[in-house]
């Protein structure tokens, strides 16, 4: 199926209106050289001045028409073209906004970049190209081959033959172009990932020093661009030269034939100057042809490369569940589940996982690095569906029910806090934009991030893409009160205070349980002093469940719980029981 055939109704009428505009301008030009044959002929031979005006006027109007075509054809295509690329970039983000997240996985992020904005501006590019010239540069070169071999029939044999070696030179380059624009584009997404993981990273480049060698790995990319850039242009280049000369020699026979033809009688001077202006205009023709084809073999490979995107499978599709947060607490349940990363070693990163926890109640998910722990959010948000097993929330299989429904009633807090340029109440409020002052105010106290209430602006302070004028205690805290005033009623923070202290730690976890004792509250971490003070606790290593139940008992019975415990709380075992 046609991806663009959506685009049609709406950009048809002013498509058509430019193609007529183009054709009216095309025929204004055929019409010069006609023109100037009857000057030269009835005016100039015969010295007749009034001829010489007529026929002048007739080409001045002829020309003044084809302007304002010219004019109207502009202004056609230039806006038609900008409104299609915006269009198309709105579609190309919102696709990438529900991606599914093996598409996700799937494309780079630089490469999503170049494809949103090189890319698109190459078809937007062509579009514009082609309303106006694409369509006048066939119409001009076929006329002038009517209208010269209607001259003289046997002089125009002359303009096929030169036609023909172009048409040859111009299959030949668009084979040898296509794959090097295709490897080109590749280059530049890897460009593009290399200067986004710089500016991401900046920070991290900076403590380690490590200039000479990021410069090292910018300079290898930026050569291979430049290395696919000029095997790309060097067939252009090539090419170029050999249509121009095949066109200039076609002018030079045209010249010779007719002089000789002019000697015996059979052509006139007006004839001759009208076959010289119609293989000029023949040449720009085919020129305007050369550069539409090396467009389009350019415009392919981004065409490619952007179908890809749209094609991508989208996230999990509606499924008839709710699409509103309930306002009660949910029960959470694993029963069996097993899961494998698409894509990644085939190890499962979980396998058989069973637990439950009531609704209101709260979970300690605990294990050593690498045991599944974040994987239990990532399947429990439905980013990912299980190999096998059931993942139920309030009762119902999170399988049948609709993703976006499944998110709305879940608060995520991730282990790399998140934020985005914008001021402190945009980020903070990103779950639940009808948020109140006191609930916000409220979210502030229980997550510890009253602190920006003391700076200058208050709430209105603007944060720096990705946050970065704050520390990372701040930001985890930050994300924890987005978390909360989204109130969801289950609430999963996956190591979401590993930037802070323990005291404060503490007062973050116990304000959270205190204060949202409607939520179910899942806590995901690496600390005991957290996995002590929910509920139950699960002990996860290489995605098997190594123990199920309360601290005390887990103690007994949990071999690496006990090992986690003594390792950060050594020696204290026995004051504690």
């Amino acid at each position: 199926m046609n991806i663009y055939r959506k685009y049609v109704p709406k950009y048809w009428l002013p498509f058509v209106t430019a193609v007529i505009c183009v054709a009216g301008e095309a025929g204004c030009d055929l019409l010069g050289p006609a023109f100037m044959s009857h000057i030269i002929n009835d005016g100039i031979e015969k010295q007749a001045l009034q001829a010489v005006y007529r026929w002048g006027l007739y080409m001045l109007a002829a020309t003044s028409c084809g302007a304002l075509f010219a004019v109207a054809r502009n202004i056609i295509s230039s806006t038609v073209s900008q409104h299609f690329g915006s269009d198309l970039r709105y579609d190309l983000f919102n696709k990438i906004l529900h991606f599914s997240t093996q598409s996700s996985d799937r494309i780079e992020s630089g490469s999503l970049i170049t494809r949103m904005t090189n890319d698109i501006s190459q078809i937007v590019n062509f579009i514009n190209g082609m309303m106006r010239i694409f369509f006048k540069a066939p119409l001009t070169c076929i006329g002038s081959m009517v209208l010269a071999s209607m001259l003289n029939f046997k002089l125009s044999l002359i303009i096929y033959a030169v036609i023909a070696i172009v048409a040859l030179l111009l299959f030949v380059s668009m084979r040898l172009s296509y794959p090097r624009y295709g490897l080109l584009q590749k280059a530049m997404d890897s460009m593009t990932t290399r200067v986004e993981e710089y500016l991401m990273g900046v920070r991290l480049v900076k403590a380690f020093g490590t200039y000479a060698s990021e410069t090292d790995k910018f300079e290898s990319d930026n050569m291979q661009l430049y290395k696919k850039n000029v095997s790309a242009q060097i067939v252009i280049t090539f090419f170029s030269p050999l249509l121009t000369l095949a066109a200039g020699f076609g002018t030079v026979l045209i010249l010779r034939a007719g002089s000789r033809m002019f000697s015996a009688g059979s052509i006139n001077p007006g004839e001759i100057s009208a076959f010289v202006v119609y293989m000029a205009q023949i040449l720009s023709s085919l020129l305007m042809i050369t550069n539409v084809f090396n467009n389009f073999v350019r415009t392919k490979a981004s065409d490619g490369r952007i179908k890809e995107v749209l094609m991508m499978q989208d996230d999990f599709p509606p499924a008839g569940g709710t699409a509103e947060p309930v306002r009660k607490p949910l029960a959470v349940s694993f029963s069996g589940v097993t899961f494998s990363y698409p894509g990644g070693s085939g190890r499962p990163a979980l396998q058989n996982v069973s637990f439950s926890v009531e609704a209101g109640r709260s979970l300690a998910v605990i294990g050593p690095t690498g045991s599944g722990k974040s994987t239990l959010a990532w399947l429990l948000i439905r980013l990912y569906d299980p190999d096998s097993g059931t993942i139920r929330l309030g009762g119902q299989d999170i399988h049948t029910a609709d993703a976006e429904g499944i998110r709305r009633n879940i608060s995520l807090v991730p282990q790399k806090a998140q934020l985005f340029s914008g001021t402190v109440r945009d980020n903070i409020t990103w779950g639940n934009r009808g948020a109140t002052e006191d609930e916000i105010l409220r979210a502030l106290h229980v997550s510890g991030a009253n602190f920006i209430l003391n700076t200058t602006k208050g709430l209105e302070t603007d944060l720096g893409s990705g946050g970065v004028n704050l520390s990372g205690g701040q930001k985890q805290r930050l994300s924890i009160a987005r978390a909360l005033i989204k109130n969801a009623p289950v609430l999963v923070l996956d190591d979401a205070t590993s930037a802070l202290d323990a005291i404060t730690e503490s007062e973050v976890r116990r304000a959270i349980l205190s204060e949202n004792k409607d939520t179910t509250v899942i806590f995901i971490t690496q600390r005991c002093s957290t996995a002590m003070a929910a509920d139950a606790i699960l002990v996860l290593e290489d995605g098997i469940t190594m123990g199920y139940g309360t601290h005390s008992g887990l103690l007994k019975t949990c071999s690496v719980y006990r090992d986690i415990y003594d390792s950060q709380l050594g020696g204290l075992t026995d004051g504690i029981n």
